[in-house]
């Protein structure tokens, strides 16, 4: 079972990788590969925490890519990135799909322990716990 999540997690950060290695370097390559798969692994792992991957992408890589790439560069970052998280946030089985394990709610129930209920993937809190989102997210749902 560990194989094929391993395997789907990181085929995203091989197809950024792949639309980015003929702009780079031989030896920028490594660094670039890793730096994409520790992005994709964040973005699934913690998306709700981490406010723009593609920002932190591009500052950790773009110094290895030619000035004239770089707008291309952030743009397939950008293009990927983005559709992984529209992706995530469409239903759970996307997260148990890259993940390996069932999406839990955020929140955290009086006695400490974490809530066991399943979460809405958009914002990762329960119907129980939808007055701990945030209002401007609140709105957006509503839309």
């Amino acid at each position: 079972m560990r194989e094929p999540v391993v395997g789907a997690m990181y085929h995203i950060s091989r197809e950024i990788y792949r639309e980015l290695a003929p702009y780079l370097a031989p030896a920028h390559r490594v660094h670039v590969l890793r730096a994409c798969e520790a992005t994709v692994e964040r973005l699934v792992n913690d998306r709700h925490y981490f406010a723009r991957p593609s920002r932190h992408l591009f500052a950790e890589i773009r110094w290895r890519f030619p000035l004239r790439a770089q707008r291309r560069a952030f743009a397939v970052i950008d293009r990927h990135l983005q559709a992984t998280r529209a992706y995530l946030e469409s239903s759970n089985e996307a997260m148990v799909e890259l993940t390996g394990t069932a999406p839990t709610c955020r929140a955290t129930t009086r006695r400490s322990g974490l809530c066991s209920h399943t979460p809405d993937p958009r914002t990762g809190y329960c119907r129980w716990h939808t007055h701990l989102v945030e209002e401007d997210q609140r709105v957006e749902l509503a839309a």
